[in-house]
């Protein structure tokens, strides 16, 4: 079967408005679920970070509470564990986007720190933008869109509907009040149009070849729409 590009963020923190670095990563659900609809569909996955560092997992995104009980968070870390692509990425400079059928992001609050303003990720979403190739962004992954312009400075995806995860999302999880900037607010001074749904509920937006959604519960769709676009 192809292969899919996962892009993740190498980051361990997110710098506050204060200075303070608020310890992060990627979130697992986002990473894992759609990992686990695409390799049992017989694709094969491949981990992509800036410079190759190993992604680092947001501990918060192992809590009980944000896995519906004790049980289901011990499945989500033994296999954050047991992935043998988190540990061995590669860089992300090095990726050849002919070797993929597809390009995924996962989120959590690490692409703030860095995808926001890596400048090798934002012309490889601009690149995979204009394959055609199915592109996946999902809950704070849309911030790498920012760092996607076109050579007269506006952004790639400006005038695309997106799902991102919403300035209500983040107030309810107690930072928006502490961030330098909210991922929404930002999207839609680039021009992009986020598409807002009910809090941590599913919600994807389809436009053209790029499939976004807007939290942790949005990811497991989000892959089964690339999976039909792959189909």
């Amino acid at each position: 079967m192809s292969k899919i590009l996962f892009v993740m963020t190498g980051a361990d923190h997110w710098t506050l408005a204060d200075g303070t670095q608020h310890p992060t990563g990627f979130w697992a659900e986002e990473a894992i679920a759609p990992y686990d609809a695409f390799k049992a569909a017989g694709h094969e996955i491949v981990v992509a970070t800036p410079g190759g560092v190993v992604p680092t997992v947001d501990a918060g995104s192992l809590a009980p509470e944000f896995n519906d009980g004790q049980e289901n968070a011990a499945r989500m870390a033994a296999a954050v564990s047991a992935n043998t692509e988190l540990r061995s990425p590669i860089k992300l400079e090095e990726v050849n986007l002919d070797d993929y059928a597809a390009v995924f992001y996962p989120g959590g609050h690490g692409p703030m720190e860095d995808l926001s303003v890596d400048a090798e990720s934002g012309a490889l979403l601009t690149r995979a933008l204009e394959s055609g190739k199915p592109l996946g962004v999902v809950c704070h992954a849309p911030a790498a869109l920012l760092a996607a312009t076109k050579d007269d400075g506006t952004n790639t995806f400006a005038g695309y509907d997106v799902a991102a995860f919403t300035n209500v999302e983040e107030a309810q999880a107690g930072l928006a009040d502490k961030a330098k900037w909210l991922l929404q607010d930002r999207l839609t001074e680039a021009g992009v149009n986020v598409r807002v749904g009910e809090p941590w509920a599913p919600h994807v937006v389809v436009d053209r070849n790029l499939v976004t959604g807007q939290n942790p519960a949005s990811a497991a769709p989000l892959a089964a729409e690339l999976l039909e676009k792959l189909a």
